[in-house]
C-alpha cells in the first residue's frame, strides 16, 4: 500500500488534530524504529490520533465515505465479485456492485495507485470508501480463504471459466514467480494482458508508450485494435516486466533488444517473439504470438482452390528445383511454407530446414536455428546441411546473394528447395534474384515455380448479410453491370463475436508463377518483370486480385477486403 504519509501529516496539522511538535515527535519515533512504524502510526499509537478521527479526516479530503463494516452485511453475490487473490493483495473488500460499477471498502484513502490497478485488473469502474484496517483484515478472514490453489482460481476467473493452466506465469526465466513478491500486481497485469490477448486470436501485442498515456494494441486479423491499457505510471514497471520474461537487459534503454518468451496457457504452448525499440516516451515493445496449436498443416486447409491446389501438389512432389514463396511480413508465408513440408514429410525422404527463428516445431524434421553470433548464418548452415545428404531443404528466408547461389546448386544437383522472398508480386522474385547477382540462367533452370499470397479477412459467420456494391467497389475493380447481376456480394454488419469489425479470421489468396519452357526464355534473355508478368497471365496465371475476387464471389470475403489487400499489387 502506497501511503503518502507527508501529506497526512499535513493535512493533520491543518485540520487542527495535531501540532508541530506531535509530528516532530512522531518523526522521530518512526526514524528510530528503523521503518517498522511510520510517523503516522506513532501518532495513532501514543493515542495523539484516533483512527476514527482519521479516517473520516481523510474521507473528507477525497470525498468518500466512511463504512463501519462491523455492522454492514456484504452480499454474497457481491463478495464473488472479488477475486481471494486479488482482495488480499491490495487489502481491500467489495461491499457492493451497482449498475457495473464496484464498491469496495480500503484503509487508505491516498493510495490512487490501487484504485487505478484494480480498474485495470477488473476492467470495470472502481468507487472507494473507508474502512478501518482492522475491519478489513478481519472481512478478509471471514469471507476469503487466501491460500495458495488462489492463483489457479484467479486464472480461471480472468479467462470466463475457460481450464487454464496456472503455468501461463511460468516462462523462460526459470520458475514459476512469488505471487507474493512485491511486483505480483504487475507480474498478474501482464499475465492477463497475454491472456487476454490469446483469447482474442491476436497475433501480436503492442505496447506503446505515448507522452500521456501507455497505448496497448493487439493486432487481430492483420488489423490492430486498441484495448484499455495500464496507467501510464505503470509504464517503467510494465517494460521491465516484459524484458524480464524475454531475458532482455533491463538497464540498457539506448538500443533495440530481441528475445523470446515461452509460456503455457491451458495444454496449449505458446511462443512470443518479443521486440523491444527505444522511442521518445519509453520502450516501445512488440510481443508476437506464435500458438503451436494453430498452426494450419493441412494444404487443403490453406485456402487453394481445387485447380490452385493440383498446382501446388504437383509442384511439391517434383524432385528438385526451387520452389519461393513471396509477401510482405505476416502475410502466411511461413504457414505455408510448413504445411508442405508436413504434406510431403516421409520415412523415405530427409527434409532440413534453417530459420531465423525456428518459429514451429515439427515432427521428423531437422530444424536448424540460425545464430549469427557464432556465425551461423543461413549460407554457413546451407552448406553444412548438404553434407547430410537431405532429399528436401527449406531456407528461412533468401536475404542475399551467397545464400541463393548455395540454394541455387542445391536444386541444380538433384534437391528440392523451398524459400522465402519479400517482393510484392510472384514475378517480381524473377528480379530481385537477379538483383541479387544471381545468373539469369541459373534462375532459368533452378527454379520452378514462385507463389505470391497474402491474407484476406474473413466475414464473420454470425453477422454476415448481402451487400449492394458502391460505385467506388464497382469502379474500382472495374466490374460490369452484367457481372454484377449474376453475382450477390456479402458483409458483416458488425456484431460482439467479431469486435463490431464484420469479421473474423483470415483466408489466404494466391498467385503461382510457374517456370515454364517460354517463361524461361524470357528469363534468360533478362527481361523486365513487366513483360515476364504478361507472359505469365496470358499462360494462365491468376493475379492475387483474381484470387481475392472468386472469394469474395464465394461470399468468404468482401470487395472492400479485396481493394484492400490488392490495391498495391494491381498498381
Amino acid at each position: 500500500m502506497a501511503r503518502d504519509t507527508e501529506y497526512i501529516l499535513e493535512l493533520l496539522v491543518e485540520y487542527g488534530m495535531v501540532t508541530r511538535d506531535q509530528v516532530d515527535r512522531a518523526r522521530s519515533e518512526a526514524a528510530a524504529s528503523g521503518g517498522t512504524l511510520d510517523p503516522v502510526e506513532c501518532l495513532k499509537k501514543d493515542g495523539s490520533v484516533q483512527e476514527r478521527d482519521l479516517l473520516a479526516m481523510l474521507a473528507q479530503q477525497y470525498g468518500m465515505e466512511v463504512i463501519d463494516l462491523n455492522s454492514y452485511e456484504i452480499p454474497q453475490e457481491v463478495i464473488q465479485s472479488l477475486s481471494p487473490e486479488v482482495a488480499s493483495r491490495y487489502k481491500v473488500v467489495p461491499v457492493m456492485k451497482r449498475d457495473d460499477v464496484l464498491t469496495i471498502a480500503m484503509s487508505d484513502p491516498t493510495d490512487m495507485e490501487t484504485l487505478d490497478a484494480l480498474r485495470y485488473l477488473l476492467g470495470t469502474e472502481v468507487d472507494a470508501m473507508v474502512a478501518s484496517k482492522d475491519q478489513i483484515d478481519a472481512i478478509l478472514d471471514r469471507y476469503y480463504r487466501v491460500g495458495a490453489d488462489s492463483v489457479e482460481g484467479y486464472l480461471q476467473e480472468l479467462t470466463d471459466g475457460e481450464e487454464i493452466d496456472t503455468t501461463i506465469i511460468e516462462s523462460n526465466i526459470g520458475t514459476k514467480e512469488s505471487m507474493d513478491d512485491e511486483n505480483a500486481p504487475i507480474i498478474r497485469l501482464v499475465t492477463q494482458l497475454i491472456i487476454d490477448a490469446f483469447k482474442m486470436k491476436a497475433s501480436d501485442i503492442h505496447l506503446e508508450p505515448m507522452e500521456k498515456r501507455y497505448r496497448v494494441r493487439y493486432r487481430i486479423d492483420g488489423a490492430l485494435r486498441e484495448v484499455e491499457g495500464p496507467p501510464k505510471y505503470m509504464q517503467a514497471n510494465f517494460t521491465s516486466r516484459v524484458k524480464i520474461m524475454a531475458r532482455l537487459d533491463i538497464t540498457e534503454k539506448r538500443i533495440p533488444q530481441d528475445g523470446r518468451i515461452q509460456v503455457t496457457v491451458g495444454d496449449k504452448d505458446i511462443d512470443l517473439r518479443v521486440s523491444s525499440v527505444p522511442t521518445v516516451h519509453g520502450e516501445s515493445i512488440v510481443m508476437r504470438i506464435l500458438d503451436k496449436s494453430s498452426i494450419q498443416l493441412d494444404v487443403p486447409k490453406l485456402g487453394f482452390y481445387a485447380d490452385d491446389l493440383e498446382i501446388v501438389n504437383r509442384i511439391i512432389s517434383l524432385p528438385d528445383g526451387i520452389f519461393l514463396v513471396t509477401g510482405p511480413t505476416g502475410s502466411g508465408k511461413t504457414t505455408s511454407l510448413y504445411a508442405f513440408l508436413n504434406t510431403i514429410n516421409t520415412t523415405s525422404r530427409k527434409i532440413i530446414t534453417v530459420e531465423d527463428p525456428v518459429e514451429y516445431q515439427l515432427a521428423g524434421i531437422n530444424q536448424v536455428q540460425v545464430d549469427r553470433h557464432v556465425e551461423m548464418t543461413f549460407a554457413a548452415a546451407l552448406r553444412s546441411m548438404l553434407r547430410q545428404a537431405p532429399n528436401i531443404i527449406m531456407v528461412g528466408e533468401i536475404r542475399d546473394l551467397e545464400t541463393a547461389e548455395i540454394a541455387i546448386n542445391a536444386a541444380l544437383t538433384g534437391h528440392l528447395v523451398f524459400s522465402t522472398l519479400h517482393t510484392n508480386d510472384a514475378p517480381g522474385a524473377i528480379t530481385r534474384l537477379v538483383d541479387m547477382g544471381v545468373k539469369p540462367f541459373l534462375v532459368a533452370t533452378a527454379l520452378r515455380a514462385v507463389m505470391a499470397q497474402r491474407l484476406l479477412r474473413r466475414i464473420c459467420p454470425n453477422c454476415k448479410a448481402p451487400h449492394t456494391p458502391t460505385p467506388m467497389e464497382i469502379r474500382m475493380l472495374g466490374l460490369s453491370q452484367e457481372y454484377l447481376d449474376n453475382h450477390q456480394f456479402y458483409k458483416g454488419k458488425g456484431c460482439d463475436r467479431c469486435g463490431r469489425t464484420g469479421y473474423k479470421g483470415r483466408i489466404g489468396i494466391y498467385e503461382i508463377f510457374q517456370i515454364t519452357e517460354d517463361i524461361g526464355k524470357l528469363i534468360f534473355a533478362n527481361e523486365p518483370s513487366g513483360v515476364i508478368r504478361e507472359a505469365a497471365r496470358r499462360n494462365g496465371m491468376r493475379s492475387l486480385r483474381d484470387d481475392a475476387i472468386r472469394k469474395a464471389e464465394a461470399g468468404i470475403s468482401t470487395l472492400e477486403e479485396v481493394i484492400f489487400v490488392t490495391l498495391m499489387d494491381e498498381n
